[in-house]
C-alpha cells in the first residue's frame, strides 16, 4: 500500500513525521508525494495560529475529496486541542493526538481488519515521554527530539494544552540516537523540542547543560546545534559548557517576543528587556562571533504604537541576525484571548511588514561582519555548479565546488554578499 504525509508546524512535528515515515516503511508501505493518489493520507496538524488550524482543515478536506476510498489519518496538535472539529468532517478514519504517533502502523493494521474509526486522544498532562527514534541516514543535518511539552503558559500560547507538561527523553537514549546518526554520516545534530531548554526539569538532578557535556564528547560529531532556547535558560552552567566546547555552533535562536516590558508582562514572559540584553551581552562575551536570531509577536493585545516602537528600539539595540515575525493570533482557551485592547488586522500587517524590512537589514549587516573572513561550512546541496550549505552561525554559504564535497566540513573565505547568500571561496578541506 502507498501512503502520503503532509506536515504543518514546527521542527518537532517534522521529526515526528519522519518517525511515522520510518515506521511505515519498515512495515513495507511505500511513500508517495502528497499531491499523488495514495491508499493512505496522513495530515500531521498544527494549531499554533488560526491560520495553521484552517490550513490543517483544508488539507483534510482536500484529500477526502480527492480519494474518498483512501484511509484518512489526522494526528497532532489540532486534534489534541480541538478533536471535536475533526469529528465534524466525514471520512476521517484514524484520529490521534500527540501520543502514539510512533504506533501509526499498528493502528492502520487494526483499521484494515475492523474497518471502524479509531480515535486515541490521551490526557496530555499525564503521559510519559514517548520514545521515538529516526533511522534516516541520508541528510547532512539530523534533528533529535529530546523533550516534549511546556510549563511556561505564556498568555498567548495554546501549546501547553496541545503538548502537555515538560517530559524529557532519557539521557542514555539521546546519546545512543546521536551516536548512531553520527556513525551513519550526519555531520550536524540539532537538538529540538517544544521547549528544548527545559530539558531535565522532570529528571532527578539533570539539566540541558549536563546532557550537552555528554553529547559534545561523541566521536565524529562535527557540529551541535540547539533549535531554540529561552533567555532565562542561559544559566552559568550552560554558559560554561558553551565556553568550553566549540563543537556547539556559534548560533542561538532565543525568542524575544516583545521588546516592551509592559507587553512582556502581559504575555507572562519571565524576563524584562534589561535582563534579556544583559544575558545577550554575557553570551557575546563568551562567543564574540555568535549570531542570534529571534521570534517576535506583533499586535499583541494592548500593544500601542509606543510599545511597538519600544520593540523596534530593543531589536536595534540587540542587533539580532534575523527576525521571525508573527502577527498575534487569538487562541480560544488562552488568557490573552480575553484581554481588552485587541489590535486590528490592518495594524498587525503594517507592523509585520516593518519588522520584516528591519530583519532583512539586520541579516545583511550580520553577513557583512564576515566579509573577507574565514568561516567553516558544510555543503548540503549541489546546484548549478555551486555547493550550498550553512556555516555554524547559520549563514547561508555558496561556493563553486564539486558534488563530492557535500556533507564535508570546508574552510572558506567570504568574498561577497549576494542576499540571501554569502559567496565564498574554498581555502582548505578539514573533513
Amino acid at each position: 500500500m502507498t501512503f502520503a504525509i503532509y506536515t504543518l508546524g514546527c521542527k518537532v512535528n517534522s521529526y515526528e513525521t519522519n518517525v511515522m515515515i520510518d515506521a511505515l516503511k519498515r512495515k513495507g508501505y511505500i511513500q508517495v508525494d502528497f499531491s499523488e493518489d495514495s491508499d493512505i493520507y496522513i495530515i500531521n496538524t498544527c494549531t499554533v495560529t488560526n491560520t495553521a488550524d484552517n490550513k490543517s482543515l483544508k488539507m483534510i478536506r482536500q484529500v477526502i475529496n480527492r480519494n474518498p476510498d483512501a484511509i484518512i489519518i489526522v494526528v497532532g496538535c489540532l486534534v489534541q486541542t480541538n478533536h471535536e472539529i475533526i469529528d465534524t468532517i466525514d471520512g476521517v478514519d484514524i484520529i490521534l493526538g500527540n501520543v502514539h504517533k510512533s504506533k501509526i502502523g499498528d493502528y492502520i493494521e487494526e483499521f484494515l481488519k475492523e474497518r471502524k474509526q479509531i480515535k486515541k486522544i490521551e490526557d496530555i498532562c499525564n503521559v510519559e515521554f514517548e520514545e521515538m527514534k529516526i533511522n534516516n541516514f541520508n541528510k547532512t543535518r539530523a534533528f533529535v527530539k529530546i523533550q516534549d511539552g511546556c510549563n511556561n503558559y505564556c498568555s498567548y500560547c495554546i501549546i501547553p494544552y496541545a503538548r502537555g507538561n515538560v517530559r524529557s527523553k532519557k539521557p542514555e537514549s539521546v546519546i545512543s540516537e546521536i551516536k548512531e546518526l553520527v556513525k551513519n554520516g550526519h555531520s550536524e545534530i540539532v537538538l529540538t523540542g517544544i521547549h528544548t531548554g527545559s530539558y531535565g526539569v522532570d529528571l532527578i538532578d539533570y539539566t540541558l547543560a549536563k546532557l550537552l557535556k555528554k553529547i559534545v564528547k561523541i566521536d565524529g560529531l562535527k557540529r551541535l546545534r540547539i533549535s531554540s532556547i529561552e533567555i532565562t535558560e542561559l544559566t552559568d552552567e550552560f554558559l560554561e559548557v558553551l565556553k568550553d566546547y566549540p563543537v556547539i555552533v556559534n548560533h542561538m535562536h532565543i525568542p524575544l517576543q516583545s521588546g516592551s516590558n509592559e507587553i512582556l508582562k502581559r504575555m507572562n514572559r519571565k524576563y524584562t528587556v534589561e535582563y534579556f540584553i544583559e544575558m545577550i551581552n554575557k553570551l557575546r562575551k563568551i562567543r564574540p562571533d555568535i549570531l542570534i536570531t529571534t521570534d517576535v509577536i506583533v499586535g499583541f493585545p494592548g500593544e500601542t504604537e509606543k510599545f511597538f516602537q519600544e520593540t523596534v528600539n530593543t531589536i536595534n539595540k540587540i542587533k539580532f541576525a534575523k527576525l521571525h515575525v508573527f502577527p498575534y493570533s487569538k487562541r480560544k482557551g488562552t488568557v490573552a484571548a480575553k484581554m481588552d485592547n485587541q489590535v486590528d488586522n490592518v495594524t498587525k500587517k503594517r507592523r509585520v511588514r516593518e519588522l520584516l524590512k528591519l530583519s532583512k537589514k539586520l541579516e545583511t549587516d550580520a553577513m557583512n561582519q564576515f566579509l573577507n573572513k574565514e568561516i567553516e561550512f558544510i555543503p548540503e546541496v549541489y546546484q548549478d555548479g555551486y555547493l550550498i550549505g550553512h556555516s555554524g552561525n547559520y549563514l547561508l554559504v555558496k561556493i563553486n565546488g564539486e558534488k563530492d564535497l557535500i556533507n564535508k566540513l570546508i574552510n572558506v573565505k567570504v568574498k561577497s554578499i549576494e542576499y540571501p547568500f554569502v559567496v565564498a571561496t574554498k581555502i582548505d578541506n578539514h573533513s
